[in-house]
């Protein structure tokens, strides 16, 4: 499916495209994805004179799940001081947080194919091998501890969302208290290696420049918008596109 795609990139920008065959969930469950991305990532920042590639024009680029890698893979390499940095990272309407499912885009757009706002938990949970059961629970948020839903406010709010993404509708969500059982199953949902917008502001203020491409008709539009924020809030530069017919898989 990918590789007409990454021609065309490869042609388009006289770039060496590197494609990434990172195993797949449900056989290989996380972190077995954003490992394989990692072990590939050091590696050609190693080795890229061997295909003649300057190791600091170096990008890192995925879309959707592979934008969640990409992320995961740029701030696990922050703080290697004996490898080249990315040049920069490309974030092509990118999965990035757990926490809120009732963002203004999940309302907005939850029916909207082809990521319909229920499949994109129950692919998330796959990941993970979690009981799909509990999706109606996590749509609520009760999968999140008190504790962690103050930490996480500050970061994951519609608040920072700007008004012209909520014309569209957007009422916000009553808050439900949280499931000691649904809180305990769903702990590796907050890992920042799985929702990379939780990482700590130590590491993302080390992050490179950054291009995210959000699209209106897509549940985790609001996912790009919150850390095109974060980034920017860091002093990170941030080159946005958002294209306001497109929707999730336009690539």
């Amino acid at each position: 499916a990918y590789e007409r795609t990454c021609r065309y990139f490869c042609r388009k920008t006289n770039s060496v495209v590197v494609c990434v065959e990172y195993r797949l969930a449900p056989e290989h469950p996380f972190p077995v994805q954003f490992e394989d991305c990692l072990t590939a990532a050091i590696h050609f920042l190693r080795t890229a004179q061997d295909y003649g590639v300057d190791p600091s024009r170096i990008v890192i680029c995925g879309d959707s799940s592979g934008g969640t890698l990409t992320a995961a893979v740029a701030q696990a390499l922050v703080n290697r001081s004996d490898l080249p940095k990315p040049r920069a990272q490309i974030l092509i309407y990118p999965f990035l947080q757990c926490v809120d499912f009732n963002l203004p885009s999940y309302q907005q757009n939850e029916r909207i194919p082809i990521l319909l706002k229920e499949r994109a938990l129950a692919l998330g949970l796959k990941y993970l091998k979690g009981d799909l059961c509990y999706i109606k629970e996590l749509l609520k948020g009760c999968h999140v501890p008190e504790d962690r839903r103050l930490k996480y406010q500050k970061w994951v709010s519609s608040d920072y969302i700007p008004q012209e993404f909520k014309t569209r509708g957007y009422k916000p969500s009553p808050t439900y208290p949280p499931s000691e059982e649904i809180c305990e199953m769903s702990a590796p949902l907050f890992d920042p290696v799985f929702s990379p917008l939780l990482a700590e502001d130590s590491v993302i203020a080390q992050l490179p420049e950054t291009f995210i491409l959000t699209c209106e008709f897509d549940v985790l539009r609001d996912d790009g918008l919150l850390y095109k924020k974060r980034l920017e809030d860091h002093g990170i530069k941030v080159t946005w596109c958002h294209l306001q017919e497109g929707f999730h898989g336009t690539v």
